[in-house]
């Protein structure tokens, strides 16, 4: 049941556009962020996923969604090198942009797509 609340009440609130806000948070404010699933774990008695693993699966999620639909706004950013198996990286001026969501999301797709 706890597990159930947690999910459902304050998995969905610290994740609420985290697509957009993780890239560009600082490092303190992630660790707080942190702290608060760290305490839901030690009250439930089971791990949860942390904040990192969540902002990388709902970013490539939703990465893969406007890459599959051509319709999309955003899809022209994301371009294949010529290989096809990885894409072009986003060229960027300032850290603000490049810790915008598209930047941030070809790089996690490009990570995901290398073999280990």
């Amino acid at each position: 049941m706890l597990v159930h609340f947690y999910r459902a009440i304050i998995e969905s609130i610290l994740c609420s556009s985290i697509t957009v806000w993780y890239a560009a948070f600082a490092a303190k404010d992630k660790g707080r962020l942190q702290r608060i699933i760290h305490s839901a774990e030690k009250v439930i008695g089971c791990n949860q996923p942390s904040l990192q693993d969540l902002s990388t699966l709902r970013t490539l999620k939703r990465a893969r969604r406007i890459v599959a639909d051509p319709a999309h706004p955003g899809h022209k950013l994301f371009v294949p090198l010529p290989s096809g198996r990885r894409l072009r990286s986003i060229r960027t001026k300032n850290s603000q942009h490049m810790n915008s969501f598209f930047p941030s999301a070809v790089c996690l797709i490009n990570r995901a797509r290398v073999p280990q």
